[in-house]
């Protein structure tokens, strides 16, 4: 059954939304909020996907425009997934695999039935990327046209300290916890938490904000790591501190497993998904548009740049690549001035197919 309010993520624009639970094909019950705004959309559905230990919330930063503002403006029908990593549920050990088949399928699927549309464009961000991206590779969602990927897809690199961390730093906390939370700078309940942030903040001296260095110090190898400063405003730099919670060391180690690969594989075996998501030809007709932040300190360019040359050696002159300047990684859709810089372009690709 779904809800329909006039939400408190809206507070100052003219939205109603509506809260539509669905259920995962291992029972997971999980959501997506369609947005609506005064006027009836003209265009089709757009799923946006967050990433890894955010929520849907982390579309609908406090700036002056909002991308989900650009999307309601341009006529779209906008619908926000909060999948298994989203923080409005309980923490789980999640991982890829587990998105890719039961989570973004049964999200598409709800969407499509909820709106009526025979297809729909999604965005896709940092581990929504990988993850919707592994469902579309492996065929799960042919009614998919056209995929924005920001951050990171199919060939995730990270910056060499990353490296390091995942390879030596990450087998030996696994003792101790079984997540990491940049939260802990607001909270820290035990006294590994208690630890891993005083280094955080003995390591992390670019700002005050306990869990702006947290993020860095989880995600990235930057200061810090996700965005560059000067891209937020101080309302959005103070909000963040209630918009990153738990994300497990189970993602973490596949994450790994697909950076020492150099591509994608998936790790539990699921009939339905590859091993090696670049070992075989793409299994989607979808149009990828992948976007990176030329500053990105959790997944470098690269990343973006190899899944582009490997969509782009199946169907030439038909995906695209926009590695955009003095942007990183979340600022891209949280930045104070990313509605003139990164949204127009990724409007632009959205337009350009059916």
């Amino acid at each position: 059954m779904s809800s329909e309010t006039t939400t408190p993520l809206f507070p100052q624009r003219p939205y109603a939304t509506r809260v539509v639970p669905f259920r995962t094909g291992d029972g997971r019950e999980l959501n997506v909020l369609h947005v609506r705004g005064e006027r009836p959309p003209d265009r089709g559905p757009v799923l946006l996907v967050h990433g890894a230990g955010v929520r849907a919330n982390i579309f609908l930063a406090p700036v002056e425009t909002t991308f989900v503002d650009v999307l309601i403006r341009h006529g779209y029908d906008v619908w926000l997934e909060n999948w298994r990593a989203s923080i409005d549920f309980p923490a789980n050990p999640w991982t890829l695999d587990q998105a890719a088949v039961y989570d973004h399928p049964a999200a598409v699927g709800t969407v499509l039935r909820e709106s009526g549309a025979s297809s729909l464009k999604a965005v896709i961000h940092c581990q929504g990327s990988t993850g919707f991206a592994m469902s579309a590779l492996a065929g799960l969602v042919p009614e998919v046209t056209t995929i924005v990927s920001n951050a990171v897809s199919i060939h995730p690199v990270v910056p060499a300290w990353s490296g390091v961390k995942l390879r030596y730093l990450l087998p030996s906390i696994g003792p101790f916890t079984d997540y990491l939370n940049p939260h802990w700078g607001v909270k820290a309940p035990t006294l590994f938490a208690k630890l891993v942030t005083l280094f955080v903040n003995l390591s992390h001296w670019e700002c005050r904000n306990s869990v702006c260095k947290g993020v860095s110090f989880t995600y990235g190898a930057g200061r810090p790591a996700l965005w560059r400063h000067e891209n937020l405003n101080e309302a959005t730099h103070e909000w963040l501190k209630g918009e990153f919670d738990a994300v497990p060391l189970s993602f973490f180690r596949q994450i790994a497993a697909c950076v020492r690969h150099g591509s994608l594989v998936s790790v539990e075996g699921h009939d339905s998904l590859p091993r090696d998501f670049a070992a075989q030809p793409p299994r989607t007709e979808a149009r990828f548009a992948f976007f990176s932040g030329e500053q990105n300190r959790c997944f470098l360019p690269e990343s973006q740049e190899r899944s582009h040359a490997y969509l782009s050696s199946f169907r030439r002159d038909y995906h695209t690549l926009h590695v955009v300047p003095d942007y990183g990684h979340l600022d891209m859709f949280m930045g104070k001035d990313a509605a003139r810089d990164v949204h127009p372009l990724m409007i632009e690709e959205l337009d350009r197919t059916c």
